[in-house]
């Protein structure tokens, strides 16, 4: 007599991304429009658009997505998120593949081994004064990593510099406390602390 067996399957990245990011980040729901890709301020120095990384998550592509830009230079600002038709929590997402990028060590392997430091850069920002400061993450990144592109840069931050689009220093939101408060709550839940 044939005895039924059933095996599980390992899970897949697909599998592990969904799992570990917070809430419901709806990742199969993705069509593929491209809407997050069009709508993000960093999208043209991503080496894949976050579509594109979703179906290679999809497709079990983890050598791939763990090893792109894409999560570092996400600027966490939503706008992907907000603008999602399909509601993909696409920035959560990123956050989700940054810690695996961490954990599995595929951020050396990075294309783009500048982008742990940028991010490390604007983390030191928004815990200290609760907000980028792009005048400064720009500077800090063209001086270390692309000083000749420093004169092609200068006319743009001079315009936005006299529109008031952007502060000659970082300014502190009000509520520090509270923000370093719930920083070092969220870190403890990481088990960082």
């Amino acid at each position: 007599m044939a005895e039924a067996t059933t095996q599980a399957r390992a899970p897949t990245i697909f599998d592990r991304v969904v799992a570990a990011t917070p809430g419901t980040p709806r990742l199969e729901m993705c069509i593929q429009c491209g809407t997050c890709g069009g709508s993000c301020p960093s999208g043209a120095d991503m080496d894949h658009t976050p579509r594109a990384l979703f179906a290679m998550i999809k497709a079990g592509m983890e050598t791939q997505v763990l090893s792109s830009n894409t999560p570092w230079y996400c600027v966490s600002c939503y706008y992907c998120t907000v603008r999602c038709p399909q509601e993909v929590h696409v920035t959560d997402l990123m956050y989700t593949l940054k810690r695996f990028s961490i954990q599995e060590k595929y951020y050396q392997d990075s294309s783009s081994a500048d982008a742990p430091p940028f991010s490390q850069t604007f983390i030191h920002y928004v815990e200290n004064y609760g907000r980028s400061f792009e005048l400064g993450l720009a500077t800090w990144y063209h001086l270390k990593y692309h000083p000749l592109d420093m004169p092609k840069i200068m006319p743009m931050a001079t315009g936005l510099l006299r529109k008031g689009r952007i502060d000659i220093t970082p300014k502190k939101i009000k509520g520090m406390d509270n923000l370093k408060a719930i920083l070092a709550k969220a870190k403890e839940l990481e088990g960082e602390i």
